[in-house]
């Protein structure tokens, strides 16, 4: 008797069929994927046509994300529109390491040299300046016309209980501890690292120059940084700045007023250039003709050279001395010396 055969089911296809069929969408798969890796390669190693005017800087505001990033980048011209730059930190890895700030980006670069760059926060860097003897208000005018941030932003951060008292500093502000010197800025960056910056370096200067109390009063840190912004605002001729420290150390010991003008301005609230007698008689903290000893606090930002003439002032007996006109004071050891160098650099000098 004959066996009944098999019947194949309905939409069953045979082994080799079901074979053939998976063996070709794998092709198709890995047809689009190689087409889709060669895209991404070409797009990463292309670089854009070469633009007019040079190097190009785009700047990345903080906690932009990845999709903003890519928007601001095409927008400027440095990577090509669409979703090329956002696969390409995807597959890449490098999406989560993507850094704020100011970037140049040359002629010639590729999505993939830029995407790096940004992962490494290769930022520009600006050289910003603070000079010797610029006070609070001068620093915030400097940072705040070079784009770094409003100028009473930095006024109220100099003045800012939390930030004087976490850096240790026992005054109402922060003058004469924002140490002057050149700063590697970039773009974006928070005013208070900025502040942070000046602060720590003042710190490495003072701890360089040791115990600021061995000096010849045994005045304490806080009064020699006072001291050295006065003798600061008094001269910028290097070899003056010790005899002026020692006059002042003179006029102390004797219990004389300093009588220094740099200190009555710091005082004046709306000083229009032109110290006049009614000023020198203003009631102010800072009114040295008035005061006895030290104002309260510094006047400026001294730079390392004013400190250290007030740890090292040069000996004399000198407790006067007059602008020459020319940069250069003439000192003197009694009052009578000093009225002719007044006379002689001053009133003469004006009639002339």
């Amino acid at each position: 008797m004959a066996q009944a055969r098999g019947v194949r089911k309905k939409g069953q296809g045979s082994p080799g069929a079901m074979r053939r069929l998976a063996f070709w969408l794998c092709g198709v798969a890995f047809l689009a994927l190689a087409g889709s890796g060669l895209w991404l390669w070409s797009y990463a190693v292309t670089p854009m046509p070469m633009r007019e005017g040079g190097a190009l800087h785009v700047l990345i505001p903080p906690k932009t994300s990845l999709t903003g990033i890519e928007r601001i980048l095409a927008e400027n011209g440095a990577v090509p529109p669409g979703r090329g730059f956002y696969v390409l930190a995807r597959v890449s890895r490098l999406s989560q390491r993507l850094q704020a700030g100011e970037y140049r980006f040359s002629p010639g670069q590729t999505p993939y040299q830029i995407l790096r760059a940004l992962a490494a926060g290769d930022t520009v860097r600006w050289s910003v300046t603070i000079p010797e003897g610029s006070n609070i208000y001068q620093l915030a005018d400097i940072l705040s016309r070079g784009g770094w941030g409003e100028r009473e932003l930095f006024l109220d951060l100099a003045r800012d209980p939390e930030i004087i008292a976490r850096h240790g500093v026992r005054a109402a502000s922060l003058e004469g501890y924002l140490f002057p010197d050149t700063y590697q800025l970039v773009r974006g960056q928070n005013p208070r690292e900025i502040i942070a910056l000046m602060l720590e370096r003042g710190r490495q200067v003072r701890q360089e120059l040791g115990d600021l109390r061995d000096n010849p009063l045994g005045l304490t840190p806080h009064e020699v940084l006072t001291l050295a912004s006065i003798v600061e605002k008094e001269t910028a001729v290097p070899e003056e700045r010790p005899l002026i420290a020692q006059v002042f150390f003179n006029r102390l010991r004797q219990g004389m007023r300093l009588q220094t003008d740099p200190t009555v301005i710091y005082g004046l609230v709306d000083f229009n250039g032109n110290l006049t007698r009614k000023d020198l008689q203003a009631p102010t903290a800072y009114n040295t003709y008035l005061i006895n000893g030290l104002p309260p606090g510094p006047i400026a930002n001294p730079g390392r050279a004013a400190i250290v003439a007030v740890l090292h002032p040069a000996p004399s007996s000198y407790l006067y001395f007059v602008s020459k006109n020319d940069g250069t004071h003439y000192f003197s050891n009694d009052l009578a010396e000093h009225n002719r160098a007044v006379f002689t650099y001053q009133k003469r000098g004006n009639n002339r």
